[in-house]
This record gives structure tokens, sequence and C-alpha cells, in this order.
């Protein structure tokens, strides 16, 4: 890596939390550095479960850290949540090997967050470069940087990298909502009269629900909440991706910006969402139940996401992947953005030509579930 004037750091934690955090900015939790080393330190995000971290790292002249690209050498395309595997049946097929690849993304996250940590246009040059290297002198097959902010995009796509897109369901209080009372307001009153029934079924079948945050997040509340990951999580994809201990550090270390959302019933927790607060934006990652109470997974994760967003002034909700269901519930499609790097030209061209068909098919599709919202006429932005 030295032509490239980077090096490499293999794991987070070597890195000081307080020089990581001056680069990523405070707005997205899943940029810091409590984030990256809970996954790493917990066993998540390692080489034995097939995410060796490979950090890319430079510094400026007077020797203090300017930039990070985080990384990871990866063996297998599991909890990615941008799906490669028909080109790593190509590279097969042909007799080369996809694995292992170089991925810039932070695992088991489908939410957009800054990959390019770096103030400066050429030290995030730098970085991109530095990726490109690291991929031809250890003749890896390809780079990919999923989930990424406009800015970090366009510093990909000037470097050559292809583009990709995907849809998700964000919900926007582009009305000024202060409130899911007032929200509903903005919808067509069919829809609106099918999430209060909604709303109510759901709280009707419960206790109540409770918001854990901060100290609140204690060994009991990760226990319960386990439970629920485990049994989403093997119904799933089979085994869970994140270990028992990444809830403990997360607890530990960035308790402020979680916000556990649990229903109660029968004096014992039945269900848990799990949300990261951001800057301008509530988070929605797992979730799960360990009863089946109707309605109870959309009044966790969507109609409770929406109340929390009001509730601490945010503007928008990210529920996570897929999912058009959240559509009725007015969660709006939006398209994500990943870059790639494919080193060998043949394959590239190959790459390059399916993209282009993808990326038109997912701007129609966008433009025909955005037509499918449940707002009154001239309500939807």
């Amino acid at each position: 890596m030295a032509e490239a004037e980077a090096r490499l750091i293999g794991a987070a934690g070597n890195i000081a939390a307080a020089d990581w955090d001056r680069l990523a900015g405070g707005e997205n939790p899943f940029a810091s550095h409590a984030f990256i080393t809970s996954l790493e330190d917990s066993g998540s995000a390692t080489a034995e479960a097939g995410w060796r971290p490979l950090h890319i790292v430079t510094h400026g002249a007077g020797g203090e850290l300017s930039g990070i690209l985080p990384g990871y050498l990866k063996s297998h395309s599991q909890g990615e949540y941008v799906f490669d595997h028909g080109w790593a049946d190509a590279w097969q097929r042909a007799g080369l090997p996809y694995y292992p690849k170089l991925q810039h993304a932070t695992p088991f996250t489908p939410a957009t967050a800054p990959k390019l940590l770096a103030k400066d246009p050429e030290t995030r040059a730098l970085l991109v470069a530095a990726s490109e290297t690291l991929v031809r002198q250890n003749r890896l097959s390809s780079a990919h940087a999923t989930f990424l902010t406009d800015a970090d995009a366009a510093t990909f796509e000037a470097a050559g990298w292809l583009e990709r897109n995907d849809i998700q369901y964000h919900w926007l209080n582009d009305g000024g909502w202060r409130g899911f009372g007032e929200f509903l307001g903005a919808l067509s009153s069919r829809k609106r009269k099918d999430l209060r029934k909604e709303r109510e079924a759901a709280l009707s079948a419960i206790d109540g629900i409770d918001w854990l945050t901060g100290s609140d997040l204690n060994e009991a509340a990760w226990d319960s909440f386990w439970a629920f990951y485990q049994d989403t999580g093997s119904r799933k994809w089979g085994r869970p991706y994140l270990t028992r201990r990444f809830f403990s550090l997360i607890g530990e270390r960035m308790a402020e910006r979680i916000l556990l959302v649990m229903a109660r019933r029968a004096g014992r927790y039945v269900a848990g969402a799990l949300n990261f607060l951001g800057a301008d934006c509530l988070y929605g990652r797992q979730w799960g139940a360990t009863e089946d109470i109707p309605f109870l997974h959309f009044e966790l994760c969507y109609h409770q996401a929406i109340d929390i967003a009001c509730a601490h002034g945010l503007t928008r909700v990210e529920a996570g992947a897929q999912g058009a269901h959240k559509l009725a519930r007015g969660y709006r499609p939006v398209l994500t953005r990943s870059m790639h790097h494919i080193e060998d030209r043949r394959f590239r061209d190959a790459v390059e030509d399916y993209l282009a068909q993808e990326r038109s098919a997912m701007q129609a599709e966008a433009l025909a579930l955005a037509a499918q919202l449940p707002f009154r006429a001239g309500e939807s932005a």
C-alpha cells in the first residue's frame, strides 16, 4: 500500500475513538467507532465469520489521522443486503475465484452511512485509489461500497466505479407533523381508518409498550431482545449474524443513541424492535417476538417509529431493507446507492451493461410504488 500513501489497520479498535469519530462526525450512529468496534469485538464481524477487518487509513503531513475507509475482506456475500450471488456464480463458471472480495460496508447494516471518513476531496480520492490498489496487488476480484451517501457515491463514481440502485422505504416528516395523529390526517380516509384499526388491534392485545434507552438498557432487557432476535434470525437465514455480546457492547458504548421498543404482556416482554438515533433520523434495525400477535410487528417497527421520530424532532425514519408493505403505512420508496469496482475488464463490461438496465428498472419501480402511497391528493411530496 506504500505507493498509495495509505496503510491497513486490522481492527477498528486499533484506531483511537476520538480520531475515528472526529472524521466520521456525530450524525450517523453506524459510522461511529462505538458501533464498528462493537461488531468486531463481539465476534460478529471477524475473519472467522467471513468478515476480516481491513480498514484503509491515511495520515496528514503532521502525522494525524486524515482519512478512514472501513473495509472487510469477505469470503462470502452474506450479511450485505446488496446481492451479488449471480456475479459470484458467473466468476466461478468462468473458472475464476470471486472470493475473497473487498467490502466497504457497515456489517449486517442496510442503512445509508458515511464510508469515506475524510474531510478534504484529495484524501477521499486517495482512499478510493487505495482500495483499487489493494484489489489489484492482491488479485481480488472486486471491491464494493454499499449504502452510500450521495457525497461518497459521487467520489467513487468519479473514480470510475459502477453504480447500483435498490429500493428502501423511509418515512419522511415533510408535513411537519408533531405526532402520529397529525400524520394520519394527511392520509386518505380509508387508509386512515385502516391504520387506526391496526393500531387498536395490536395495542389491545398487549399490556403496554416501553421505550428503553440509556441506563434502562440493562442485561435483562438485552436478554429479552436476544430471544426475539434469535427467533427472527433463525426463520430468515438460519443463523443470526450478531452475537449476544454485540448487544451488551452497544449497550455499554452507545446507550444514549439506542431506543429499544418493547411490548409487555402478562408481566413479561413478548416482542421488541431495536432502533438507533441519528442527528435527524431514526434507524429501525432488528425486530422479533416470542408470541404471534396480529399487527404487533407493524406497531413496534413502523407506527411506534413515527411516534419516536416526532417526539425527538427527527425528520425521517429508515425502516431497513425490503418490505413493500411499508407503503400502506406511509413509508415512501427511496433509491439506495452502492458502487462497485471490477478489476477484470471483461466482467466489468458485462456488469456495467447489467447495472444500466437494473438502474432503469429500479427507477421505474420506485415511481410506480410512489403512486401507491396512502396520502390524500396534494399531501404526498
